[in-house]
C-alpha cells in the first residue's frame, strides 16, 4: 500500500514538473530563504545556463536584478514588474505562496522577454476593440430603422396630420397598428416611428407574416432550441422577438398570422417573456411592437378569423394611412422625390416632369398607391434617352397613354367609371407585361397577389389574360 502511494506521489511530482518546465518564458521557485528549489528548462535555455547546478543557490546569484527573496520577506505579491536581465527590461511576476497560511514558497514567473512585447499587445488590443465597436456600429446600422419622419413626404393634411400622429406615438411605448391599402407606406411609418423613438440605437426587425410559411413562422418568431423539431439548427436559434430586445418589432400583413399561433403572440405582448420550441425555460424580451395590414381586421374579428383580445392589444394606436387617389395634393411632391432619388441610386440624369404627365397622374386612380408610382417613374427614366431632359406623354406606359383621349366629367359616377376603366388597364397592362405571372404582376402594381385576384375578380378579368 505505502509502495502505491509512493509511486503515485513520484508521478504527481513529475506531472507538476513536466507542466512548469513547459510554461513558457520560464519559471523559478525559491523557499522562504530565497533559496532556489526548482528552475524551469525554458527559463535554463532563455539564460543560457544550466539549471541543475543552480539548485539550492540563493536567488540572488542566479538572476540579476531578483526580489525574490524580498517578496519572501514581505509575503506581498508583485504582479507585472519590470526587471532588467541581460541587456532586456523584462516583464516578471513574483507570488508568495502560503500552506497553512505560513510562506512554503515563492513562484517567480517571465510574462514577456521584453516591454515591448507588452506595447505591441497593447496596440493589438486597442486595434481589436477598435474593430469591435466600428463592428457594433455596423450592425446597430443594418438592424437599424431606414428612414425617419422626414421622409414621409407630402404636404396634404391628410398626410400632415399623421405625420404629427406617428411623431408622438413614437413617444408612447405602446402597440401601433397601421392599417391600408398596400402600397400607401406602411413600412415607411414603421420606420419612421422607431427613429423618432428612445429605441432608435436599438435593432429594428422585421417579419412579414404573409412571406414566411405557415409552418416556420413560429420558429422564425419565437425562435428554437437545437433538436427542436426535424431540421432545426445544431446550436439552435433566438427569434424575432429576442433579436429586438430593447427595439422594434415590425410585423407586417398580420392579419396572415395563423390563428393558433394568436395566442402566443398575445401573451408575448402582455408578459414580455417567450419560451423557444423545444424549450421550458422563459426568456425575458422588452420590445415595442408594430403591426400593418391591408385587410380590416374588425371585419376579420367578425368572421372568427382573427382573435377579438389581440386585435384589441394591437388597436392601442391606430394610424389608418390614406390611398394615394385620396392625397391628390401629394402626387406632384412624390414623383419629384422618387424621381431624385432613382437617379441618384442608379447614376442617370434628374429629370422633369412636364405639367401634363403631373394632370394625368392626378386623374389615374393609382391602384398600387405610391409603390405604384415609384415603380412606374423607375420604368420611365431607364427608358428615355440621355439627351431627354422631361418626362412627357409619350414616355408613359400604353394604359396611361390612352387615358389622354378621354374626357373627365364632373359627375361622380362618370368620374368612378374612368378610375375602374383605368385600373382595369393597369391590371391587364400589368399581367401582360409579366406573362400572366401574377406575383410579377402583383409586384409591379405594388400590391398582394390576394388583392389582384380580387380585382381581376371584379373586373372579370380571365386568368389567363389574352
Amino acid at each position: 500500500m505505502a509502495e502505491n502511494t509512493a509511486e503515485e506521489l513520484q508521478k504527481k511530482v513529475q506531472l507538476y514538473e513536466a507542466i512548469l518546465n513547459n510554461i513558457f518564458n520560464g519559471v523559478i521557485i525559491t523557499d522562504p530563504d530565497g533559496l532556489v528549489i526548482f528552475f524551469s528548462d525554458a527559463y535554463g535555455k532563455f539564460l543560457k545556463i544550466d539549471t541543475k547546478s543552480k539548485i539550492g543557490k540563493h536567488c540572488t546569484e542566479v538572476i540579476e536584478n531578483t526580489r525574490m527573496h524580498i517578496v519572501a520577506q514581505t509575503g506581498v505579491p508583485e504582479i507585472n514588474h519590470p526587471q532588467w536581465i541581460q541587456g532586456r527590461n523584462m516583464v516578471v511576476q513574483r507570488i508568495p505562496i502560503r500552506i497553512d497560511g505560513k510562506l512554503a514558497a515563492v513562484f517567480g514567473q517571465v510574462m514577456f522577454e521584453d516591454v515591448k512585447d507588452v506595447r505591441f499587445l497593447a496596440n493589438k488590443l486597442n486595434l481589436l476593440e477598435s474593430k469591435v465597436k466600428l463592428y457594433e456600429k455596423e450592425l446597430v446600422s443594418l438592424r437599424s430603422s431606414k428612414y425617419s419622419c422626414k421622409n414621409i413626404m407630402g404636404k396634404s393634411r391628410l398626410i400632415v396630420e399623421l405625420r404629427e400622429l406617428a411623431s408622438k406615438a413614437a413617444g408612447i411605448n405602446a402597440p401601433v397598428l397601421l392599417t391600408g391599402e398596400s402600397g400607401t407606406g406602411k413600412e415607411l411609418f414603421a420606420h419612421a416611428i422607431h427613429h423618432a423613438s428612445e429605441r432608435k440605437l436599438f435593432p429594428f426587425i422585421r417579419l412579414n407574416c404573409a412571406a414566411i410559411p405557415k409552418d416556420l413562422l413560429e420558429s422564425e418568431l419565437f425562435g428554437y432550441e437545437a433538436g427542436a423539431f426535424t431540421g432545426a439548427g445544431a446550436k439552435g436559434k433566438p427569434g424575432k422577438f429576442e433579436l429586438a430586445h430593447q427595439g422594434t418589432v415590425f410585423l407586417d400583413e398580420i392579419s396572415e398570422l395563423p390563428l393558433d399561433m394568436q395566442p402566443k403572440l398575445l401573451r408575448v405582448l402582455e408578459e414580455k417573456e417567450l419560451e423557444r420550441l423545444g424549450s421550458t425555460k422563459l426568456t425575458k424580451c422588452d420590445f415595442r411592437l408594430i403591426a400593418a395590414t391591408n385587410q380590416n381586421l374588425e371585419q376579420l374579428v367578425t368572421q372568427g378569423k382573427f382573435r377579438k383580445d389581440l386585435f384589441y392589444r394591437l388597436n392601442v394606436i391606430p394610424l389608418q394611412l390614406p390611398s394615394l387617389k385620396d392625397r391628390k395634393d401629394d402626387i406632384a411632391i412624390l414623383a419629384e422625390h422618387f424621381i431624385q432619388t432613382i437617379s441618384k441610386e442608379f447614376s442617370i440624369p434628374v429629370r422633369k416632369i412636364s405639367p401634363e404627365v403631373l394632370r394625368l397622374f392626378e386623374r389615374y386612380s393609382w391602384p398600387g398607391n405610391i409603390r405604384e408610382l415609384s415603380n412606374i417613374l423607375e420604368r420611365i427614366l431607364y427608358s428615355m434617352d440621355l439627351t431627354e431632359d422631361t418626362v412627357r406623354i409619350q414616355h408613359l406606359p400604353l394604359f396611361l397613354r390612352s387615358m389622354t383621349s378621354e374626357k373627365v366629367s364632373t359627375d361622380g359616377s362618370s368620374l368612378r367609371n374612368l378610375r375602374e376603366s383605368s385600373e382595369k388597364v393597369a391590371l391587364i397592362n400589368a399581367i401582360n407585361l409579366a406573362k400572366n405571372n401574377k406575383n410579377k404582376a402583383a409586384s409591379m402594381l405594388g400590391i398582394h397577389r390576394t388583392a389582384l385576384y380580387k380585382k381581376m375578380k371584379k373586373f372579370n378579368i380571365p386568368l389567363n389574360v389574352p
